[in-house]
């Protein structure tokens, strides 16, 4: 199977993004509607379901796409830039994080993968909050 276009490639991600971002909205407006509005606003209930959901969603589509390749009707780079990259990211970047980790420790490389974990999430925090200070401060 030939690989796509980047025009193609990119239409694939937009139209899966844009999916897995209105899921990610709905899945939010759902908690809000089955927990009550206290709830999700003591507990970010929506993101935690979030990235469970598209972790697991990842690591389908991961062990899928590691089983049958390109194989199909439709080719494994298909399925992985449309539901990996597009759906899922859009749902949820922290589905990509976690499949990065695991195959990092799967490799092997298990000080790697919790470096990695451990950097990111240290640095992102650290990063929203320099951001927060810096708006504050802005005014």
């Amino acid at each position: 199977m030939t690989q796509p276009s980047t025009l193609a490639a990119s239409a694939y991600v937009a139209i899966g993004g844009g999916i897995g971002a209105v899921l990610r909205y709905q899945l939010g407006r759902g908690m809000t509607h089955w927990l009550g509005v206290q709830a999700v606003t003591t507990f970010p209930w929506a993101t935690l379901a979030a990235n469970v959901i598209g972790s697991m969603a990842m690591g389908l589509l991961a062990g899928f796409l590691a089983r049958h390749g390109s194989s199909g009707s439709l080719g494994g780079e298909q399925y992985r830039l449309f539901l990996g990259v597009g759906l899922l990211g859009g749902f949820t970047t922290f589905s990509s994080f976690s499949l990065e980790m695991m195959l990092l420790v799967e490799r092997g490389q298990a000080a790697q993968g919790f470096l990695y974990a451990a950097v990111s999430v240290l640095a992102g925090l650290s990063a929203l909050y320099i951001g927060l200070i810096a708006m504050r401060i802005a005014g």
